[in-house]
């Protein structure tokens, strides 16, 4: 790919979803940043935030942030969403709002997936539906249904305060191998009670009562994001959904529980899912839900995101694929994650055709907050 392009018009369009209402097709995709001690962000957070919004990114969607539940985060510097941390987030929001922009929080619970680079453990240690992380690797204590009664309402709680602070919309992370995608997977879900089962569609059901409870919080008109992906960090090979029948039975009670956009994570947007068309993930799910549909991997940078976590740095790449498939209507939304890191301006300069001033991105960037 070069940094040409023939027109980015269609990322410039509006975009509407209930009460959200997008100047442009541009999300800030969600980045987990460690800057905030003992949970709490701070006020380089907040200003981080802003600066997207004046460099008129159309939703931001903030770092994952946890739910009211200590085995929810496996780093004591990811931001929790309850508590003194609130206040804090409600600056985050007024200042986001008063540069004109609009935000979603990502609420969060990382299950039995510890932080490799560092031996922290939350009180009591992490905690996942059966004990494993993956096929062979057991971590967590299995949660009894009183940890996922309390982890449902943990999630409305979240949602609860989300529309009491202000945001725009709200997104739930699903995806991953985290908490609630341990429950979709059936290497990490070997429970035989009723959040257990053989199929895809049985292991749903803890996220579709998360979703529940927090579309009853959200009320009608707030839009609910799901965040969704077939790779796990645990296995970038794994597959949820097989063939396209199978994507509509998981994702259909999902959107019936409450689902008004379904951020669909890949590692390179423009791989096909499914052998025989090349309509990617979000492609598909927008194809079998109906629902608009967020696209995201690798966007407007060369190589995949996951080469940062392992020190690589990457150039500014074309946007010509993204920008056919979202003419196609294929998705509705597109989600840029390190270039955004790297240069808050990345969509005015692109909107202007300033393509000789869009910044790579270095490892050192993950180490600040610009």
């Amino acid at each position: 790919m070069t940094t040409e392009t023939s027109s980015t018009g269609a990322l410039f369009q509006p975009f509407a979803c209930k009460s959200l209402h997008l100047p442009n097709r541009i999300v800030m995709a969600p980045m987990t940043r460690l800057f905030s001690p003992d949970g709490i962000p701070t006020q380089a957070v907040a200003d981080y935030y802003r600066r997207r919004a004046e460099g008129d990114v159309g939703l931001i969607v903030t770092e994952g942030t946890v739910i009211d539940r200590a085995p929810a985060r496996n780093d004591p510097n990811i931001p929790l969403f309850h508590g003194a941390a609130l206040e804090v987030w409600q600056t985050v929001v007024d200042q986001v709002h008063a540069a004109g922009g609009r935000i979603a929080p990502q609420i969060w619970h990382v299950g039995g997936a510890a932080n490799p680079s560092k031996p922290w453990q939350p009180p009591g240690g992490l905690e996942s539906p059966s004990g494993f992380i993956g096929a062979d690797t057991p971590t967590g204590r299995v949660m009894s249904e009183e940890d996922i009664a309390d982890a449902i309402a943990g999630f409305g709680r979240a949602a609860a305060a989300a529309r009491r602070i202000g945001f725009d919309a709200v997104e739930i992370h699903a995806a991953h191998g985290y908490l609630i995608d341990q429950f979709f997977w059936d290497r990490t879900n070997r429970r035989t009670d009723r959040w257990g089962g053989a199929s895809l569609a049985e292991r749903s059901r803890f996220a579709i009562e998360v979703v529940k409870a927090m579309r009853a919080e959200l009320g009608p008109d707030l839009p609910l994001i799901l965040r969704i992906s077939q790779w796990k960090q645990q296995n970038y090979r794994a597959k949820l959904a097989e063939t396209p029948d199978e994507l509509r039975q998981w994702l259909e009670p999902l959107a019936e529980a409450g689902t008004d956009i379904f951020h669909c994570s890949q590692r390179r947007y423009w791989e096909p899912e499914f052998a025989g068309s090349d309509l990617n993930f979000a492609g598909w799910a927008k194809k079998v839900t109906g629902k608009p549909t967020i696209t995201v991997g690798s966007v407007g940078l060369s190589g995949e995101f996951l080469g940062a976590f392992r020190g690589e740095g990457a150039q500014p790449a074309g946007f010509d694929e993204v920008i056919r498939r979202l003419e196609r209507e294929e998705f509705d939304l597109v989600a840029v994650g390190r270039a955004l890191l790297t240069d808050w301006e990345w969509p005015i300069k692109v909107r202007d055709g300033r393509f000789d001033e869009l910044r790579p991105f270095a490892r050192e960037d993950l180490a600040v907050l610009s």
